[in-house]
């Protein structure tokens, strides 16, 4: 059975951490735990039941509690499966970062990596052009 823990926003790799480790020293019949970027604030663990469930996060720091009841696996599958970035960037193309700390920066792309959901791209209003390696979603095409 899957049940989701609710936890703090962005903590939700340690927490994985620490119930893992908690699974290891007290031989739980814990048998997964998944951590998906489309579902913050949540982390998913089959157990073979809710007592069960509810032990393992006893004491567990950023965790705040566990929804009442379990669920099926059709109903995360689709947060569970990694999508590809639909971006029509190209090489050379003048974008804006609108993230991060050069948000509002104008660059050029130097590179795409549809793999890592990444762009290199080279700052345009600066002196030196650096290249900076960032998220696709963080980026907006800017008319010619």
């Amino acid at each position: 059975m899957l049940f989701a823990y609710r936890v703090t926003a962005g903590q939700e790799g340690i927490v994985a951490d620490l119930l893992y480790e908690k699974i290891k020293k007290t031989h739980s019949g814990i048998n997964a735990l998944v951590v998906s970027p489309r579902l913050k604030g949540y982390l998913i663990s089959e157990a073979p039941d809710e007592l069960e469930a509810k032990k393992v996060i006893t004491n567990v720091p950023h965790v705040k509690g566990i929804l009442r009841q379990s669920m099926d696996l059709s109903e995360i599958k689709e947060m569970l499966e990694a999508k590809p970035a639909e971006t029509n960037l190209e090489k050379d193309m003048l974008i804006e970062i609108t993230a991060g700390p050069f948000k509002g920066e104008k660059a050029k792309v130097v590179r795409i990596n549809k793999e890592k959901d990444e762009v290199t791209v080279e700052l345009v209003e600066v002196a030196v052009p650096i290249p900076v390696t960032i998220k696709i979603d963080t980026v907006k095409v800017l008319p010619k």
